[in-house]
C-alpha cells in the first residue's frame, strides 16, 4: 500500500521514503520469509525482509515500466484515428463536453506516466536515505540513457527526474568518470533531432544543476 501510494503521489516522495525507513528500522526480527535466504543460507528477517520485499518491487516496476509504457503508447496511437474522428463528429453536437474527446487508452497512457515519475523519484528518496545503493542508482541512470539515438519523452524525463533527485550524491571522486559519461550523454541528447525543445532545455537545466 505505501509502494503504490508513493508512485502515485510523486509530490510525497520524500516523506513515503522516510516511512519506509521507519518501517525497515521497526519491524520485528520474529518476522521472516523462509523462502528468501542470506548468502549464509539463513531466512532474511525483521526490517532486512521488509528492505528486500521493496527492493524488490521497485526493480520489478521499474523494469515492468517500460514495457507498460510501449503498450499503453501503442494503444493510445492505435486509437488515435478512431477518437479524431470522434471529435469531428461531435464537434457540431450541443453538450459535448473535452472529456468525452478523449479514450481510455489516453488516460492510462497519463496514468502510467504519472506513476512512471513518482516511482523514478521515489527510488531517489530511498537512495538518499541509504536505502539503495550507488551500484543500483547507476543502473539506473545506465538505463535511462541507454537510447541516445531515438530516446522516449518519458525516458528524458525520469532520468531529469532522477538527477535532479540524486545527481549531487551520486557526483562524488569514485564516481566522477561515470558522471562525465552521463554528461556528455545528456549533452549528445539535446543536440539530437528526436528531442524536442522542452526536453532539450530541461537536460541543459539538469547538467547545471547538477
Amino acid at each position: 500500500l505505501v509502494f503504490e501510494r508513493a508512485t502515485d503521489e510523486a509530490t510525497w516522495s520524500e516523506m513515503y521514503a522516510r516511512l519506509c525507513r521507519k518501517m525497515m528500522e521497526r519491524i520485528s526480527h520474529d518476522v521472516q520469509d523462509d523462502g528468501i535466504k542470506n548468502a549464509d543460507g539463513k531466512p532474511i528477517a525483521g526490517g532486512q525482509l521488509f528492505r528486500k520485499y521493496l527492493l524488490n518491487r521497485c526493480q520489478e516496476d521499474f523494469e515492468r515500466g517500460w514495457a507498460q509504457k510501449e503498450n499503453s503508447a501503442a494503444a493510445a496511437l492505435s486509437k488515435a484515428t478512431e477518437d479524431e474522428a470522434t471529435a469531428k463528429a461531435n464537434a457540431g453536437k450541443e453538450g459535448v463536453g473535452e472529456g468525452e474527446l478523449y479514450s481510455d487508452e489516453y488516460y492510462a497512457a497519463q496514468k502510467a506516466k504519472r506513476r512512471g515519475l513518482g516511482l523514478i523519484r521515489f527510488i531517489g528518496e530511498l537512495f538518499k536515505l541509504q536505502m539503495l545503493t550507488e551500484r543500483i542508482m547507476h543502473e539506473c541512470v545506465k538505463k535511462l540513457l541507454g537510447n541516445v539515438e531515438n530516446p522516449e519523452e518519458e525516458e528524458i524525463e525520469s532520468l531529469c527526474k532522477l538527477m535532479t533527485t540524486v545527481g549531487q550524491i551520486l557526483d562524488t571522486a569514485k564516481a566522477h568518470a561515470h558522471m562525465d559519461v552521463y554528461f556528455a550523454r545528456m549533452k549528445e541528447l539535446t543536440k539530437s533531432p528526436s528531442v524536442n525543445s522542452r526536453m532539450a532545455f530541461m537536460l541543459q537545466v539538469r547538467s547545471m544543476l547538477c
